[in-house]
């Protein structure tokens, strides 16, 4: 009887195993990266032959595995579709609606997942105009369900959507702004897929081997139900690592504003994740552009010690570029309503340098260097800034400088007939270090001529 029971429970169960499945983002309406060797995985009764046959006329086979786990790539054409593709093994799933296309990855906090709609009492500026005319089945739209894990998991919920009334307003301004924008330029399908969550941290987003390069960063024995979004490592294994090896363009950041309070280890944190992601995807080193936080009241917290940190991840981290925001910032709204504008500064970077655009600014000034020192004046240069700069005020600039003592002034500017920008103070007669738009509320001044805004910046190293 034992041993009858155990034979009817076998027969029961296998139905449900001797399935093949997929993963949810491999369904209707999806997008494959155009012009790649693509991977598509799932399960499978163990030893089953899964074949994968394409719309486009390109087919793969795979064994599953002792765990019934299988993984194939394909071959996909130029930008196109819809196409349908048909997976066979022990039951087949068909996959309709599938175009080629390009597929951008973006995460981070809140102000990625802020939806085109907004939040209550928090507004997405154009935001009925943009929902009004967003009606486009060449934008596709798929957001990761919130979350965690202790363990790295295989699946996501969620679902492909064309971007139309009713459903942009759900989905992410800043990604929907930049998926827009690529779909405009470029022609083509665009698929994006958010990962996000509001009021995480950098590191809830690395995996558990990135977190140990971290003597400070411990994963927790026990986790805190109020923490999950800030715990190392949570994000990572229930909201990333399911879709790691999903071909992708490249990615898009939006985050920093919870790690204001460990801003000294945020250069070395970011660069950490972003290394991570790139081993894992092993896509090389593919494109990431990220959003340097906006001017808010932090309080005691030095917001522009994190912004510092971001500018240098871009300076020092190959194939990054940052989209800079002191210029819209809002002193008592840590969400800028202007998301439509940082969407459009993203894809400048992705246009010019993954897209290979020519002729067009894709980045506001940033500081390269002090040219000279003389007398209570300081010199600076800047790149990005080749046809000059301009200034909306000479006097509330933004700019301080300060001597030996290390004491900071607000500070005056000039800008000379090459480009070159000039700073002093009649308070400092020696003056040894510039810094600007460094407080956490500090209004952008400073642009190119293209209208794009100067990253925050400091000279010194104190």
């Amino acid at each position: 009887m034992k041993n009858l029971f155990l034979y009817l429970l076998m027969a029961c169960a296998l139905p449900a195993f001797a399935k093949t499945r997929l993963p949810q983002f491999f369904s209707h309406g999806m997008v494959v990266q155009q012009n790649a060797e693509v991977s598509i995985w799932g399960t499978d009764e163990p030893g089953t032959i899964v074949r994968v046959a394409a719309g486009w006329n390109d087919n793969s086979t795979a064994r599953a595995d002792e765990q019934g786990k299988w993984r194939l790539k394909i071959l996909t054409p130029k930008a196109g579709g819809p196409y349908q593709i048909r997976i066979s093994g022990s039951t087949e799933v068909v996959i309709n609606d599938v175009l080629a296309g390009e597929v951008w990855f973006c995460s981070g906090q809140s102000n990625m997942e802020m939806p085109v709609i907004g939040r209550m009492n928090q507004p997405v500026k154009g935001s009925n105009e943009m929902i009004l005319n967003s009606a486009n089945d060449q934008i596709r739209l798929f957001t990761v369900k919130k979350n965690t894990s202790v363990v790295p998991v295989d699946d996501v919920k969620g679902s492909w959507f064309k971007a139309s009334p009713e459903n942009t307003g759900s989905f992410s301004a800043v990604a929907y702004a930049y998926g827009k924008k690529l779909q405009q330029v470029l022609n083509v399908p665009v698929g994006l897929m958010v990962s996000s969550w509001g009021g995480s941290t950098v590191e809830a987003w690395m995996d558990q081997q990135a977190i140990t390069a971290f003597s400070d960063v411990k994963v927790p024995a026990e986790i805190d139900d109020k923490r999950l979004n800030r715990t190392p490592s949570l994000l990572y294994n229930g909201m990333v690592h399911p879709l790691v090896g999903y071909t992708i363009k490249g990615c898009l950041w939006y985050q920093g504003e919870n790690n204001v309070v460990n801003h000294w280890r945020y250069q070395d944190y970011f660069t950490g994740m972003i290394s991570c992601w790139r081993k894992n995807w092993e896509q090389g080193n593919f494109p990431f552009y990220f959003v340097q936080i906006a001017p808010f009241d932090y309080g005691k917290n030095q917001s522009g010690m994190l912004r510092d940190a971001q500018l240098r991840v871009m300076k020092s981290v190959e194939n990054t570029g940052m989209a800079v925001t002191t210029d819209i910032g809002m002193c008592n709204l840590i969400h800028p309503p202007e998301k439509e504008v940082i969407g459009d500064r993203l894809a400048y970077w992705a246009l010019a340098n993954t897209y290979t655009i020519k002729g067009i600014t894709y980045s506001g000034p940033v500081y390269k260097s002090i040219h000279e020192i003389k007398g209570n004046r300081i010199s600076i240069n800047f790149d990005y800034a080749a046809n000059g700069l301009y200034s909306a005020s000479t006097e509330d600039t933004g700019f301080e400088v300060a001597g030996e003592d290390k004491v900071f002034y607000p500070a005056r500017i000039e800008i000379g007939k090459k480009g070159a920008l000039v700073v002093w103070s009649d308070k400092v007669s020696q003056p040894v270090a510039v810094r600007y738009a460094f407080a956490n509320c500090a209004v952008g001044t400073l642009f190119n001529t293209a209208g794009l805004p100067a990253a925050t910046f400091r000279t010194d190293n104190w």
